[in-house]
């Protein structure tokens, strides 16, 4: 496994903990990094960058997801699919010279090891459909 998708599951991890534990940040920071200790400084560095970006943007990301999930609050997606879109989402707007069909792609493998089968169809869905609404508003500023 390469060192982004190490990093990246490590914020879905991350992330998760956060959302079922009701934990902050750095509470978040604390316990899992305690657990995960042997992970490599550059996986470390840039899943701590990631889950910044999706913690300080949170609102931002979650509200992009929630308008392009038609039909699909927030509370009603199973927390393993909202937090790898929260992931997904916090990349493309935090990290905008990765590919978006990059980003896309690592979500639908970890989607495909962490969630359903059924999941997969619905994420790539919602974050293509986000990835066109952010280039988009990209072209026109």
């Amino acid at each position: 496994m390469g060192t982004r998708r190490k990093s990246r599951e490590l914020v879905l991890q991350m992330l998760f903990q956060a959302d079922m534990g009701k934990q902050t940040p750095d509470q978040v920071r604390r316990t899992f990094w305690g657990e995960h200790n042997g992970v490599a400084e550059e996986a470390k560095s840039f899943a701590e960058e990631l889950f910044r970006v999706a913690m300080d943007r949170s609102a931002e990301v979650d509200a992009l997801i929630e308008r392009h999930a038609e039909h699909w609050r927030m509370d009603r997606m199973a927390a393993v699919d909202r937090n790898v879109l929260r992931s997904a989402v916090a990349e493309m707007m935090g990290f905008p010279a990765t590919p978006r069909a990059v980003v896309i792609n690592e979500a639908l493998e970890i989607a495909r090891k962490f969630s359903s089968p059924e999941a997969v169809q619905f994420i790539n869905g919602v974050l293509d459909s986000v990835g066109r609404d952010l280039e988009g508003a990209k072209v026109s500023r």
